[in-house]
C-alpha cells in the first residue's frame, strides 16, 4: 500500500513539474463566448499576472497562467478555454514566431485604467462601450466636464467618449426634439454647468473640455470615441477660437465667415471638411457619410477590416482582431467617415471600399493614440432615440463589439518596444 501511494505521489508531482498554461480560443468555432473572454483576461490583468495575446491565431486567442481559480472563472461566465501543457504552448509560439506567419505574441502586461466620458443625468439613449464593458465585467469609472476641467484625467489609462457633441449644438437635435422634455432639461443643465465651471457659454465650456482631452491624448493617453464624439471633437478642435453656433444654441449669431476660419492642423484626424450651417439639420459636416449611402441596405452593408503585419505593424493588427474580417454595418448620427477628408497620417482600420468610406480609424497624436469608431451600436442596425437597449446576451460573439474591447485592453501593452 505505500509503494501504491508513493507511485501516485510521485506522478502528481510529474504533473506539477510539467506545467501547463490556459488558452481562450478566439476563433468562430471554438469560442461561445468572445465577449466575456475579454473580461476574463482583464480579471487576470489585473490580479497582476502577464498574458500573451496571440494576434492573428486563431482569431486573436489569449494564453493566461494555468490555476483553478482561473479555470473556475472561466467556467462561470461561460467563456470557452483549453488546456496546454508548456511544450504544446512553446510549439504554438514558436509556430507564431516564424517568420512565414503573419502572427506575434504581444505580452499584456498590466490591467488599464478605463474612464467613460458621459454625462451624469439619464440620456434616451445608451451608449455601446458602457453596455460591453458591464456585460464584460471590466471596470470603468465615469468622469465628466467637471473631472476633465480638473484635470483628473491624467489617473486613467483609456478614456472612451460617450455619444457627445463638443461643438456646443446639443448633438444638433435641436430640429426634431427642441419641445421634448429630455432636451430641454439636458440644455439647462448644460448651461447651469458651464456656468459652474466658469464659462459664459455652453460652446466655449465644450471646446475647453476638447482642449484638455486633447492634451490628455498628447500626454500619452489612451482615447477611444464612437458616433458624434468622433467628427463633433475634431470639429471642436479646429474651431477653436471661431463662434460656430447659431443663436439657438449659444444666444448670439455665430461668427461671419467661419468656415474659412477653421484651422484643419488642430484636430486629430480630419481635414478640409465642410460645416453643416443649417440648425434644423440633423448633421455636422461633411465628414459623415450617412446622408451619402442610399444606396447601401441593411442586408449589403459590411465593412472589411484591412489585414496589416502582425510583427512590423503590432497596434493595428492588435485592434483589428477578431473572428471574421467581413463586420456587420450599423449607423448612427456619425455613421462613417469620407475617406478623402482623412488626414494621410491616420491609419484606416476597416472600409466599406463600395460607399468609399472608412468606418474604423486609428491615429497618434503626441505620446498618445486615439481610434473613432463609426455608427452607434454594433448590433442595433438603426438605433433611434428611445429605442430599447442591446442585450447583449442574445450577442456573445459580436463582431463589432469585439473591436470595442479590442482598443479596451491595447493599452496594457503599451511598454512593450514596438518594432518600428
Amino acid at each position: 500500500m505505500k509503494k501504491i501511494v508513493f507511485f501516485l505521489l510521485f506522478l502528481c508531482s510529474l504533473s506539477t513539474l510539467s506545467g501547463s498554461v490556459i488558452l481562450i480560443p478566439m476563433d468562430a468555432e471554438s469560442q461561445k463566448n468572445h465577449l466575456k473572454a475579454y473580461g476574463i483576461t482583464y480579471w487576470v490583468l489585473a490580479k497582476q499576472q502577464k498574458v500573451q495575446w496571440l494576434l492573428n491565431y486563431r482569431g486573436g486567442s489569449f494564453l493566461l497562467p494555468d490555476g483553478e481559480a482561473i479555470r473556475k472563472e472561466c467556467q462561470i461566465r461561460g467563456v470557452s478555454f483549453e488546456i496546454l501543457s508548456d511544450g504544446q504552448a512553446n510549439a504554438v509560439l514558436q509556430k507564431i514566431s516564424s517568420p512565414s506567419q503573419n502572427q506575434e505574441a504581444v505580452v499584456l502586461e498590466k490591467a488599464p485604467k478605463i474612464a467613460v466620458y458621459s454625462p451624469k443625468s439619464k440620456q434616451p439613449w445608451d451608449d455601446a462601450v458602457t453596455m460591453v464593458l458591464t456585460y464584460a465585467e471590466i471596470p470603468y469609472v465615469t468622469v465628466y466636464d467637471e473631472d476633465v476641467i480638473q484635470d483628473k484625467l491624467a489617473l486613467y489609462d483609456w478614456l472612451h467618449l460617450h455619444h457627445e457633441d463638443f461643438t456646443g449644438q446639443y448633438g444638433k437635435f435641436y430640429g426634431s426634439y427642441r419641445a421634448t422634455p429630455w432636451y430641454i432639461e439636458g440644455k439647462q443643465n448644460a448651461e447651469a454647468l458651464a456656468t459652474k465651471l466658469g464659462f459664459s457659454k455652453v460652446s466655449e465650456e465644450k471646446r475647453a473640455v476638447a482642449l484638455k482631452i486633447r492634451n490628455y491624448v498628447i500626454g500619452g493617453g489612451f482615447m477611444f470615441a464612437m458616433c458624434s464624439a468622433t467628427d463633433s471633437f475634431d470639429i471642436a478642435l479646429a474651431a477653436d477660437g471661431v463662434d460656430i453656433c447659431e443663436p439657438m444654441f449659444d444666444g448670439d449669431p455665430s461668427e461671419a465667415s467661419y468656415q474659412s476660419k477653421l484651422d484643419y492642423k488642430k484636430s486629430f484626424a480630419f481635414t478640409d471638411f465642410v460645416l453643416e450651417r443649417n440648425p434644423l439639420q440633423y448633421e455636422f459636416s461633411s465628414i459623415d457619410m450617412t446622408s451619402k449611402r442610399r444606396s447601401i441596405s441593411k442586408e449589403t452593408d459590411y465593412f472589411t477590416l484591412m489585414d496589416f503585419s502582425a510583427k512590423w505593424d503590432p497596434v493595428p493588427t492588435m485592434l483589428c482582431q477578431n473572428h471574421t474580417s467581413l463586420v456587420k454595418g450599423f449607423m448612427g448620427q456619425t455613421t462613417s467617415f469620407a475617406r478623402e477628408q482623412i488626414k494621410p497620417t491616420v491609419l484606416v482600420l476597416g472600409e466599406n471600399k463600395i460607399n468609399e468610406e472608412a468606418r474604423y480609424i486609428h491615429g497618434i497624436k503626441g505620446k498618445g493614440f486615439f481610434t473613432f469608431y463609426g455608427g452607434h451600436d454594433p448590433e442595433d442596425y438603426q438605433h433611434r432615440v428611445g429605442d430599447p437597449k442591446t442585450e447583449l446576451e442574445l450577442h456573445p460573439t459580436s463582431p463589432g463589439y469585439r473591436l470595442i474591447l479590442n482598443n479596451v485592453l491595447f493599452p496594457a501593452a503599451r511598454k512593450k518596444k514596438q518594432k518600428t
